[in-house]
């Protein structure tokens, strides 16, 4: 276990898997709904599947039910149905009207390419995961040009960057300054959708959220969710990010590096492959209830629940 408190939960455990609805889930989907999964059981708690697909020009016609349908021939049964962000704009646009208000959020006239110019301008070519860091150009104003995102501010009235200290389950201490890693970032995009960070944000605070079990490669958005929290006024949940499925090229599994769906012809045989990558071991029984149970008694073992801190 990581050598840091994350802090205790007060009341039911709550965990969710919340997959985009892009294709079917694939090996490396099924490590980080069944970690999630096994966490939530292991303590008696109550496990929610979110279908997060406000970004629709990526939402396949059919992947969601897909999803739902994979799960079940899995025996991973979310505890009430299926709930979907992309009809709950009009709560993220309370959540967004609440940081205009209280200063922290603005719109934004930046193009791309002006982005790119003003770290041109700056000698500064900061980029992280493939995007710019954005430099604050419209933080004091639109300077004439039209709105076209929302932002959230990541520095106080002082000038000085945000920086959260957190800790995650299985990777430790983890601190980001978020004005330097990442620049304010978006809340609502120039087209109008809703930018992942604050729904998934609200719809955590809103489902009372206690424990959020991902993947790794997600743990970079944790420290701007965080700050995201803070200002809503909305408990931060404990974070544990699982290891990867890695394709052929040696990054994150995904459609894009060959993933196929995956098989659930045989449950059993794709839950002991999820389960070797998480560290459990070989999983006994001949069904998949005998599974599930043998292997959420390994994780009680390998991840006991936090004691309360002082």
């Amino acid at each position: 276990m990581a050598g840091c408190l994350s802090g205790p939960v007060v009341g039911p455990v709550v965990g969710r898997f919340a997959p985009s609805p892009t294709g079917p889930l694939h090996a490396g989907s099924l490590v980080a709904a069944l970690a999630s999964w096994l966490d939530v059981r292991a303590r008696g708690g109550r496990w929610l599947l979110r279908i997060e697909d406000v970004d629709t020009p990526r939402c396949l016609p059919g992947a969601a039910e897909t999803i739902v349908a994979q799960l079940a021939a899995l025996g991973l049964q979310p505890d009430e149905p299926p709930l979907w962000q992309s009809g709950r704009g009009a709560l993220y646009q309370a959540a967004l009207d609440r940081l205009l208000a209280a200063g922290w959020a603005y719109p934004c006239g930046c193009t791309r390419r002006e982005i790119e110019g003003a770290l041109a301008a700056r000698g500064s070519d900061h980029r992280r995961f493939g995007e710019r860091v954005y430099p604050g150009t419209c933080r004091s104003g639109l300077h004439g040009r039209p709105a076209r995102a929302m932002r959230l501010r990541t520095v106080d009235a002082q000038g000085a960057g945000i920086v959260i200290d957190w800790c995650d389950r299985r990777l430790g201490a983890q601190r980001q300054d978020v004005a330097q890693a990442v620049g304010d970032f978006v809340l609502k995009r120039a087209d109008g959708l809703w930018a992942y960070q604050l729904a998934v944000v609200v719809d955590d605070g809103a489902q009372g959220v206690t424990d959020v079990v991902r993947g790794e490669d997600l743990a970079d958005n944790t420290a701007r969710q965080i700050h995201l929290q803070r200002l809503l006024g909305l408990p931060t949940p404990r974070y544990l990010h699982t290891p990867l499925v890695l394709g052929a090229d040696g990054h994150k599994l995904s459609k894009q590096n060959g993933a196929k769906a995956l098989d659930t012809g045989d449950p059993l045989v794709a839950l002991r492959a999820a389960a070797a990558v998480l560290g459990l071991p070989p999983l006994p029984g001949a069904t998949v209830g005998e599974g599930l149970a043998a292997a959420a008694a390994a994780w009680a073992a390998a991840w006991p629940a936090e004691p309360a801190m002082a």
